[in-house]
């Protein structure tokens, strides 16, 4: 189709268009055949789906509404603190589910970046407790020693 017809093919169809333009595209259909099948089809596709409308109409009680709406109104639930207890079973288990995923991807990140740690004490350790009491039984240099000799094996 054409842009002079598309560009107001719903006012044509529905017959609301100005005189000037509807001449135009009375002008443009008359010697474009592409256009006039065109608009053909849609006329009779517009009257088949007018004859399918029912000519039945439903009227309704005057207090029809009012009704269903005190209903809709008596029927709301209000939330609880105890609804928050009564989760659904499926829910529940997807919800545990989920923790436990999150827990060993989280537990897996943390095991991945554990640095090694040394086994025995550090030397800043060893220099700590140069003063306490204990360690005056033996020598100090002596003692000192031997404890950094154990460290360095590990």
């Amino acid at each position: 189709m054409h842009a002079v017809v598309m560009d107001s093919l719903e006012e044509y169809l529905s017959g609301t268009l100005e005189p000037v333009v509807l001449r135009d595209i009375e002008a443009h259909l008359s010697t474009c055949e592409v256009c006039r099948e065109e608009i053909q089809g849609m006329q009779d596709v517009s009257h088949l789906l007018v004859s399918l409308r029912s000519e039945e109409v439903y009227d309704s009680s005057p207090g029809f509404f009012a009704g269903v709406m005190q209903r809709v109104g008596e029927s709301r639930t209000v939330p609880s603190f105890a609804s928050l207890f009564s989760l659904d079973l499926a829910f529940g288990r997807r919800l545990v589910f989920a923790s436990l995923m999150t827990l060993a991807i989280l537990g897996g990140y943390l095991v991945t970046r554990e640095t090694d740690s040394p086994v025995g004490p550090s030397p800043e350790a060893v220099m700590a407790q140069q003063d306490m009491p204990a360690f005056d039984s033996a020598p100090a240099p002596d003692n000192m020693l031997v404890t950094l000799t154990a460290y360095e094996q590990h």
